[in-house]
């Protein structure tokens, strides 16, 4: 993986999976029994646990970090168009990281986003409506 702009998954992702998957409720949808939540380390620069005061390194880090999760079987990433911090930025993050680098591998991918928390403020800033999850 020592280039990040041609990222190849490892061809051994899915070998240690036995069992990994489990039915999410009666949808039918298989999980993973390990997710990664893309909350901190996802959102501006500074804001990550190594403190990344810049955009280059802070985005190699969330790149590093969804790299190493596919490679090792994990296919779900977790979102939340809350999640930052700034809120949203987490989402916008993720996004150009699948469209650069997971484009060829999106059906091998999960991407959940939960909604209802307070965004902005007015009567339509949280809690679910069809506005508030059009906006979102």
């Amino acid at each position: 993986m020592e280039d990040m702009n041609n990222y190849a998954p490892a061809d051994n992702r899915y070998d240690n999976t036995k069992g990994w998957f489990r039915r999410s409720g009666r949808s039918g949808l298989l999980l993973p029994l390990i997710s990664i939540g893309c909350w901190h380390n996802f959102g501006d620069p500074g804001t990550d646990a190594g403190h990344h005061a810049d955009e280059h390194s802070l985005h190699e880090n969330a790149k590093a970090m969804l790299f190493t999760s596919f490679d090792n079987g994990i296919t779900h990433f977790d979102l939340a168009n809350n999640y930052g911090p700034k809120p949203g930025a987490a989402e916008t993050r993720v996004g150009r990281i699948l469209k650069e680098n997971f484009n060829a591998y999106r059906d091998e991918l999960i991407i959940s986003t939960t909604a209802g928390y307070g965004m902005w403020a007015g009567p339509y800033g949280e809690w679910g409506s069809r506005k508030y999850l059009t906006a979102s």
